[in-house]
């Protein structure tokens, strides 16, 4: 019985591993996205002379460097703020399928550069 245990628990060890193989990256692509989104709004509040097509081409160009296959109807660009102080609001929202043996599913995601204001 002590041998079946341990067969059954080091089979759940390699399965969490290979779990985590699978999720892991999709999370951190995520995250290290999410700031190249706020470095994107924040160079684009900075200059004025940046149009919405460019920071949506810079948004997918970033997307495309992480692995992520973004359309242009899946980013949202918007300028923000008055013209004295003047923001942009950027974000995306796409999903990444996970598949484990037995299990599938999918991870959406939704990054932005922050909060949209008022």
């Amino acid at each position: 019985m002590g041998t079946v245990k341990a067969i059954v628990g080091f089979l759940a060890i390699i399965f969490v591993v290979y779990a985590g193989f699978q999720v892991v990256p999709p999370e951190l692509n995520n995250y290290s996205f999410q700031d190249d989104l706020r470095n994107i709004a924040l160079t684009g509040g900075a200059n004025p002379h940046e149009t919405d097509q460019d920071l949506l081409e810079s948004a997918l160009r970033r997307a495309r460097e992480h692995g992520i296959t973004l359309t242009p109807e899946q980013v949202i660009v918007q300028h923000i703020g008055t013209p004295g102080a003047p923001a942009v609001y950027v974000a995306a929202d796409y999903t990444v399928p996970i598949s484990l043996p037995g299990y599938s599913f999918t991870l959406h995601f939704t990054p932005s550069s922050g909060n949209k204001g008022l």
